[in-house]
């Protein structure tokens, strides 16, 4: 609260609680950076890279992601919410474009390693990414759902973010190699876990979205398993047909 020259006292802007989601949006792109450095943006950088044209092009529209997401973040944090609801609607038709690339890179390679007959590889690197889409899109929709509740809004749109993380966790490879999953789910959702203890600090409460984002990426590293079941293989052995 403050106080004007006439005695009046009116509230403050609510700006330093937005101001966290700032550094949380730089932190997912590091944690980016750093799972993909080995594997993708080192070798981009030092010219030795062979990946072909799809992988560059979901590569750009996930950095462009972080981007959007973080420019939105500052521009909530610094009260400049008309541009931040202008910029809403391409972000979210982005977040539709993440979801078709996504599908487009798994199923892609998916259809390579069936050409070259590599038919269980091609069964195994599937189910990664349709996992990660199918959980990832239901959290991009509420957030456009409540983009008129800014607490449910923003909270949705940092636990969708960091659902896509998955990836660059899973290239850590000082965390283990697999990483075991206490470990990997103590980093992968870290900026919902600082976000948890900010909104603890705060406010004496754990918002529900971030214990449903937690949970879901939990469920996202429980049901791995099923990339082996009989009906997973039976299904993918005939995808794998349409590909003949």
């Amino acid at each position: 609260m403050t106080t004007t020259l006439a005695g009046s006292v009116v509230p403050r802007p609510a700006v330093k609680a937005k101001r966290v989601f700032v550094p949380l949006a730089v932190l997912a792109a590091v944690m980016a950076f750093v799972g993909f450095w080995p594997t993708y943006f080192g070798p981009v950088l030092a010219g030795t890279d062979r990946h072909g044209l799809l992988i560059h092009l979901h590569a750009a529209v996930f950095v462009t992601w972080l981007a959007l997401f973080t420019a939105q973040a500052a521009l909530a944090a610094t009260g400049r919410i008309a541009q931040h609801i202008r910029l809403g609607p391409w972000l979210f038709a982005f977040g539709v474009l993440l979801i078709l690339m996504g599908l487009a890179v798994a199923f892609g390679r998916f259809g390579e390693e069936v050409v070259a007959g590599n038919l269980a590889t091609a069964q195994g690197k599937l189910f990664a990414p349709l996992r990660d889409m199918i959980v990832f899109t239901p959290f991009l929709a509420a957030g456009w759902i409540y983009r008129r509740r800014p607490e449910i809004h923003k909270r949705c749109m940092l636990v969708a973010t960091t659902i896509l993380l998955v990836a660059a966790v899973s290239r850590m490879k000082f965390l283990g190699t697999p990483p075991p999953n206490p470990l990997y789910l103590l980093a992968w959702p870290l900026p919902i876990y600082i976000a948890m203890v900010h909104d603890y600090a705060a406010k004496r409460l754990t918002h529900p979205v971030y214990v449903i984002g937690v949970l879901a990426m939990v469920g996202m590293r429980l049901v791995a398993p099923l990339r082996g079941t009989q009906t997973w293989l039976d299904l993918t052995a005939w995808l794998a047909t349409l590909y003949h």
